[in-house]
């Protein structure tokens, strides 16, 4: 149960990392608000979607590995 959290947070990394890969226009207000000094742009949601996708399998690798 003290893993629930932390797999929850991992599926909504991977969630939101391959909506920002599908639709990043969708995202453009959100990182608009977050980024606030800077302009949001596609190519960075992109980006973002990307590292996260990565960030996922990095962390499942893990967890698999640390299972055995």
């Amino acid at each position: 149960m003290e893993n629930l959290v932390l797999y929850v947070l991992i599926q909504l990394n991977l969630a939101f990392g391959v909506a920002g890969l599908v639709w990043p226009e969708k995202f453009l207000p959100l990182f608009g608000v977050l980024m606030f000094p800077w302009p949001a742009s596609r190519r960075m949601i992109r980006v973002h979607g990307s590292l996260a996708v990565v960030a996922y399998v990095l962390i499942l690798c893990k967890i698999w590995i640390g299972g055995l």
